[in-house]
């Protein structure tokens, strides 16, 4: 893709073997600096602000290959959406630490809400409470990065395109990188459909963390299902408008505008215990019948905790 203008490109570069797999010790990378907005005084904000804006205005800012702009996507777009995170959603984290602290992990999650609202409060979830802040580098959909604006928007983010090939390379550079399997089968499920997964595809993404030996992170969220309930669709309006489908909601399109705010519904995000795939023998991806039987290991373990937290849970919305 192009370079930003002024911007410094940095390249990605794998890691060694054993930090790629999350068993060394590697110091997590230094988030960038961005505008503070808790005790400060006012002139500190001002003047934070003000260097924040120096730095886009003369280029002194950096950016990867795939287009992340670390400094941009937490202190803009990232902020915008913490008060969803915070007030809105209330959104608890349980076993963050079953994500390591460094090298490459492949966090693997259900998907729900009609708007993927889901793997952004998941990217929130380990930037702001894991103990390294970790980026999360989403894999999307060929929609996502075709959708003026919207792709930029999340090259910006940290996001790529849903392929092995940059999976494996983030993954070999010791990021964290996240998926999610069911797509917009499970985005766009009715409301009667709630919490049951979908599909998982053809397992590509244990193919990704076979052949780079990391562990691999189910995490199941509950509160997704709840925040647009989808109570009917209209295919022939989403094939004119070129999406997955058009959903009909409690509030939308009947409210206008307003039936685009998300039903405050509390949610939990809860980081399972890491599946190992550094010890299986080379070649291991290239066994169809153990890349079905890990993806199905993968769903079964998400399907089982959210049928648990559902059951903890004590309404939808406290």
């Amino acid at each position: 893709m192009a370079e930003p203008e002024g911007a410094k490109v940095i390249p990605i570069r794998a890691v060694d073997d054993a930090t790629a797999g999350g068993s060394a010790e590697q110091a997590p990378a230094e988030p960038a600096a961005t505008p503070s907005t808790d005790g400060d005084t006012w002139d500190s904000r001002v003047a934070n602000a003000l260097a924040f804006l120096r730095r886009r205005v003369t280029g002194d800012y950096e950016v990867d290959e795939f287009g992340y702009d670390p400094e941009l996507s937490d202190a803009v777009l990232l902020a915008s959406v913490r008060p969803l995170y915070r007030r809105w959603f209330r959104v608890e984290t349980r076993g963050m630490w079953n994500v390591p602290d460094s090298g490459g992990v492949l966090v693997v999650a259900n998907h729900s809400g009609t708007i993927a609202l889901d793997s952004v409060m998941t990217q929130l979830a380990l930037l702001d409470e894991h103990p390294a802040r970790r980026p999360l580098r989403a894999l999307g959909a060929n929609l996502v990065f075709s959708t003026p604006l919207l792709g930029e928007v999340a090259r910006k983010s940290g996001a790529t395109l849903a392929c092995n090939a940059d999976a494996e390379r983030l993954l070999r550079a010791g990021e964290v990188v996240g998926v999610w399997p069911e797509g917009f089968k499970g985005v766009g499920k009715p409301y009667t459909e709630r919490y049951k997964l979908q599909r998982f595809g053809r397992g590509g993404f244990v193919s990704a963390a076979l052949r780079t030996g990391v562990p691999i992170v189910p995490v199941s969220i509950v509160g997704a299902e709840e925040i647009y309930p989808i109570i009917g669709n209209v295919p022939l309006l989403a094939r004119l408008l070129g999406l997955p489908y058009f959903p009909l909601t409690p509030t939308f399109p009947w409210l206008g505008p307003l039936g685009a705010i998300p039903l405050p519904s509390k949610w939990i995000i809860e980081f399972g215990e890491p599946i190992r795939t550094d010890d299986y023998p080379a070649g291991a991806a290239d066994d169809p019948m153990l890349v079905f039987n890990l993806t199905d290991q993968v769903r079964e373990t998400i399907q089982h905790t959210l049928y648990q937290l559902l059951m903890q849970r004590r309404s939808v919305f406290f």
